[in-house]
């Protein structure tokens, strides 16, 4: 404050600092930042029902089976085995730095309450890894003093998930229920044996038949 020649008074208000507005801006934004997300489901149609589903002739211990068969022929490891539920497990790694894991679950569902016909239903969820290095800082214990650390490190690779999701493409499940089909066994053959050829007969076995008497000769 200061007095000039008339009689008039200045105030002179000091620069308000840069440090606090700076805070001041990023506390308004991060509060905007935090604000939740509105996640939306448009793809989630619920418009077809024959890309996860198939149906067979057959029971639903016969089509678990054919399913439990056919993810063993491709390489897959079950986690699960019974008479209306198989799933199994398949390690992927398209790149060296990238790790892809895919669980494949098929539930065996009795279709219009008949015994001798099931509907398929299968879904595969992809989880997607990829490596990461941790850093590790070593500590030594100095006695009353504590810890002190080091400038000492070492990095571990470690296999980090970064994205899940459901397969929905029509393709790999069309081959999937196809493969299903060509181990898929008919109950007729399953339940009915086939009869072994019969021995041939040997001479002493053959039945005797009677021997006409020829006519005399006058």
């Amino acid at each position: 404050m200061s007095a000039g020649c008339g009689g008039t008074i200045t105030f002179v208000i000091p620069p308000l600092p840069r440090f606090p507005i700076l805070l001041l801006a990023l506390a308004l934004a991060g509060c905007g930042s935090l604000s939740p997300k509105r996640v939306t489901y448009d793809p989630e149609e619920f418009d077809s029902t024959t890309t996860h589903t198939r149906g067979y002739a057959a029971t639903q211990a016969q089509t678990c089976e054919a399913a439990k068969r056919a993810l063993l022929s491709q390489g897959y490891l079950l986690t699960a085995s019974n008479a209306d539920l198989v799933a199994g497990r398949k390690s992927f790694q398209p790149t060296s730095e990238v790790h892809v894991e895919v669980e494949l679950r098929v539930v065996c569902a009795m279709a219009n309450g008949t015994a001798a016909s099931t509907i398929a239903f299968a879904s595969a969820l992809q989880d997607r890894y990829s490596l990461k290095k941790i850093n590790n800082s070593a500590s030594v214990g100095v006695g009353a003093f504590g810890s002190l650390s080091l400038p000492f490190s070492s990095s571990d690779d470690a296999l980090v998930k970064v994205a899940s999701e459901t397969l929905t493409d029509e393709r790999f499940y069309d081959r999937f229920f196809a493969l299903i089909d060509r181990f898929l066994v008919p109950e007729s053959v399953q339940t009915t044996p086939v009869a072994p050829p019969s021995p041939p007969q040997t001479g002493s076995e053959l039945p005797s038949r009677p021997v006409p008497l020829s006519p005399s000769r006058g």
